[in-house]
């Protein structure tokens, strides 16, 4: 899922508009080619387009515990978050891609980012963890280029057409979040910084 970026795309993540909830209902109920990677061991029960509405779909509208995904301002998927135990302040994240055309491609490590950098500033928690199995190759490379360790392999617990698979549990630490964006930040400013004096240079060009 998570390998380079490509042509540059801008990904972001907000609160879906009211537009989409046919787009998010077809996906997940009836296109299913992200779902042979997210748990298809636990089949998704189908529910009629207006049960979707006014149900689930009201997590994904307030934008609280859900929000879309975007490449260049177009939806392709959604990251969410639950409480495992929130006395404990243990919460856990998800995220799922409809469109294979956007695997691999950087898409979900960025989300992801863009995400835990929400909920650490939103929430009262120390550690942000994420569970995926041995099957989805994508994920576990994505939580690792996150800076996620992995905390906890349940073996040959999922079985699936024929082949037991590992349950993997990633995570991390408010600490180690921080410490890892500390050089993100500062190849974004060297960027930024490059670029305006690129700009300078071409706008200043004295007679000779």
């Amino acid at each position: 899922m998570d390998v380079d970026l490509s042509h540059h795309a801008a990904v972001s993540i907000r609160a879906a508009q009211r537009q989409e909830a046919r787009y998010f209902w077809h996906n997940i109920y009836h296109s299913r080619a992200w779902k042979q990677y997210d748990a298809p061991y636990s089949p998704i029960e189908p529910v009629s387009y207006w049960s979707f509405r006014f149900g689930l779909f009201r997590r994904f509208l307030a934008g609280d515990t859900a929000q879309v995904i975007c490449v260049d301002n177009k939806p392709v998927g959604y990251v969410t978050y639950y409480w495992e135990d929130k006395r404990t302040r243990w919460l856990e994240v998800g995220i799922t891609i409809f469109d294979p055309a956007c695997w691999g491609k950087g898409t979900g490590r960025q989300a992801l980012t863009l995400w835990l950098d929400q909920l650490f500033a939103r929430h009262a928690v120390n550690r942000i963890g994420l569970t995926t199995w041995s099957g989805n190759i994508g994920m576990m490379r994505c939580a690792r280029a996150l800076g996620m360790r992995e905390e906890g392999r349940l073996r040959a617990v999922r079985y699936y057409q024929g082949e037991y698979y590992d349950s993997l549990r990633y995570g991390v630490l408010r600490e180690e979040w921080l410490q890892s964006q500390v050089p993100v930040a500062q190849q974004k400013t060297a960027a930024q910084t490059a670029s305006l004096q690129s700009a300078a240079s071409v706008a200043y060009q004295p007679n000779t």
